[in-house]
């Protein structure tokens, strides 16, 4: 098909209602809302990878991979907390799961492999595919990459690394999350290159056991690199370095506490937050009832702190707050936590406060870095068999070097969010071009909102989102 607009005659391949750039989680769960919603529309998710659902999150294979959150936490539904629990009982009554009985609690508190939950999810859009059937709608998924976008007045039109050329009404940015480990950089230090996957089990396998391997970052990720290397086989030391060197708290099941936050809107500043915050697990502690208790509470209050706060706000936060909220927040699932632990103990596994400062020649096998401990003035390498790049997710699209992200902010169509999170929106997910203006055919909604809400990359963040988001689209078509 062709067709003609400012003068330029141009190949449209497919046409659809909504376009939808990413199948992972976030794009995933945005077709699940529309397609259950009533009414006839078309659907298009543009994804490279095999499957939907999965994205960069959900795609490990291996059961030691697991979510960091239990079964209750992390339900798609955001009308049924129990969804999730509700659909694993009977996926382990079919027998899809017997390790499950390692984990020797009710299916709520399970921790299930990451790839299982990405069934789940793909279930979850199945059925709102026989949903929307009944109402004339469809979802196509096309396997390749988006390297352009274009806004019309009346249209969004994509370009596709297959060469295909889309045209749809709306088009929504659900790109998902940039891991550092896997995502070139605008301005690289090489570390990529000269790293393992952290989930590549197979790559690490190659390594002597016995072997020497060097970890940059202690968070998640980090907990994932260990758990991949246990599986591969390996018995080595591991040596840990990020900057503040904070090891994440193991998640544990904590009861409810009183939902301080909800009672006291005068809490506004990071430093009054803290303190009250503090104030309440100190009460917890002398009860006898776990810390973790009250700092739950705050979860579904991030976004409206960190929404209505000043930048200056926000600055205080990541500078001195940020790496404690990680660690005490983002906690690792307890199976986890037991083998760091238990590594740490035997001495093979040690974590140091030390920056990252650069990667150094090879003198033979192996890989040398150079760091500078916190502390110190001076630089000093360290060397080692293998090198992990564990350093979190990439939430700074200027840095991100894939064809959309820089298209996008170098046609204006985006800028960068609060403190270059991400890129900016209005409340509703629409997106905010460079000169402020609101775009009416182009919205985001997920990961890319990190500098909006702070915590936008949770499965029941997600979930929310595409929820409200579906509505306001079905109303706008």
């Amino acid at each position: 098909m062709t067709e003609t607009r400012s003068g330029q005659t141009t190949d449209v391949t497919r046409h659809a209602d909504i376009l939808i750039i990413g199948g992972g989680l976030s794009g995933t769960m945005l077709a699940a809302q529309l397609l259950r919603l009533p009414g006839k529309r078309s659907l298009l998710v543009i994804e490279p990878r095999a499957e939907l659902g999965r994205g960069e999150a959900y795609s490990a294979v291996e059961l030691g991979h697991t979510l960091n959150g239990n079964a209750a936490r992390m339900s798609v539904d955001p009308d049924n907390a129990d969804d999730l629990t509700q659909w694993l009982t009977e996926f382990i009554a079919a027998g899809g799961w017997p390790e499950s009985d390692e984990q020797h609690v009710p299916v709520s508190e399970l921790f299930p492999p990451r790839g299982i939950f990405g069934l789940y999810v793909q279930q979850r859009l199945a059925e709102a595919q026989a949903v929307g059937a009944l109402n004339g709608s469809t979802v196509e998924h096309l396997r390749a990459e988006v390297v352009d976008l274009e806004s019309f007045d009346d249209a969004v039109r994509l370009s596709l690394s297959d060469g295909q050329r889309l045209q749809g009404a709306y088009a929504v940015l659900a790109t998902g999350m940039f891991p550092a480990a896997r995502t070139p950089q605008t301005q690289s230090s090489g570390l990529n290159a000269a790293s393992l996957d952290p989930w590549d089990v197979a790559a690490m396998r190659q390594l002597d056991p016995q072997s020497t391997v060097l970890i940059i970052g202690s968070g998640l990720t980090m907990v994932d690199a260990v758990v991949s290397l246990e599986q591969a086989g390996h018995r080595g030391p591991i040596e840990v370095f990020s900057r503040h060197g904070l090891l994440p708290h193991v998640r544990r099941q904590p009861p409810a506490w009183t939902d301080f936050l909800a009672e006291d809107h005068s809490l506004r500043t990071p430093r009054q937050l803290l303190r009250e915050l503090r104030r309440h697990c100190r009460d917890a502690i002398a009860q006898g009832i776990d810390w973790q208790a009250p700092l739950d509470t705050v979860r579904a209050h991030i976004g409206r702190l960190w929404n209505q706060a000043t930048d200056a706000q926000r600055r205080q936060f990541v500078r001195h707050v940020r790496p404690w909220w990680e660690s005490h927040h983002h906690r690792s699932p307890p199976l986890s936590a037991e083998l760091v632990a238990r590594l740490h103990g035997e001495g093979r596994l040690r974590i140091q406060a030390a920056s990252f400062k650069g990667l150094e020649p090879a003198s033979g096998e192996g890989v040398g870095i150079r760091l500078r401990r916190r502390g110190e003035a001076d630089t000093v390498v360290v060397r080692g068999a293998a090198l992990i790049n564990s350093s979190g997710i990439e939430y700074d699209w200027r840095r991100v070097a894939r064809p959309l992200p820089q298209q996008l902010l170098a046609r204006g169509l985006v800028r960068p969010g609060p403190l270059a999170l991400g890129i900016a929106a209005a409340a509703d997910g629409a997106v905010l071009k460079e000169d402020g203006q609101v775009a009416s055919r182009l919205f985001a909604m997920g990961p890319p909102l990190r500098g909006m809400w702070w915590e936008s990359t949770a499965v029941t963040d997600v979930a929310s989102q595409a929820k409200v988001l579906a509505v306001r689209l079905v109303n706008e078509i």
